[in-house]
């Protein structure tokens, strides 16, 4: 199962920010980091392209120490915790690039899920491994965008998503 994999698809998935990225990381800037991140990655609302880097910056530090109070329980990681995993999707683009031919001899049954208000370079992803993989069956959720796997207090639709992964594993 897949849902919106950074994939790319005719150098849709630039990766020139990785290194800046992992220079963030490594200096504890996290804020900074996720800021470089979300921007390659294109997933926040386009106006945010206007707002200067360092308003971005702070915005993102005062929700990050936000979330950090309510995350006392423990219960599921923050972006803090989870800020240096996007460094895997830069890796996957890079990797990839060129190459989605090389998933034609997967043999197994594939679930490629995506929103359809999400962007369009991963909705592009989708339908190019949706053309090379022999075994692809592609739902899109309408209405959803790339948080639809969040959980309902990050204003994804879990129950949503997980019906569908429910349907795909267990038909009939």
């Amino acid at each position: 199962m897949l849902f919106e994999p950074p994939l790319d698809v005719d150098g849709s998935q630039p990766t020139d920010w990785l290194a800046r990225f992992d220079r963030e990381i490594a200096t504890g800037r996290t804020p900074a980091a996720l800021v470089t991140g979300m921007k390659a990655s294109r997933l926040g609302p386009p106006m945010l392209n206007a707002v200067p880097r360092p308003v971005l910056v702070l915005l993102t530090s005062m929700m990050l120490k936000r979330e950090d109070k309510g995350a006392a329980n423990g219960s599921e990681p923050t972006f803090r915790e989870l800020a240096p995993s996007l460094h895997c999707d830069g890796q996957v683009a890079a990797e990839t690039a060129g190459n989605l031919a090389a998933y034609q001899t997967t043999r197994a049954e594939v679930l490629l899920l995506g929103g359809t208000k999400s962007p369009a370079h991963l909705r592009a992803a989708l339908t190019a491994l949706e053309g090379v993989l022999p075994h692809a069956r592609r739902v899109e959720l309408e209405g959803l965008d790339h948080s639809a796997t969040s959980n309902t207090a990050r204003r994804g639709a879990p129950r949503r998503v997980a019906t569908e992964i429910r349907r795909f594993l267990l038909p009939g």
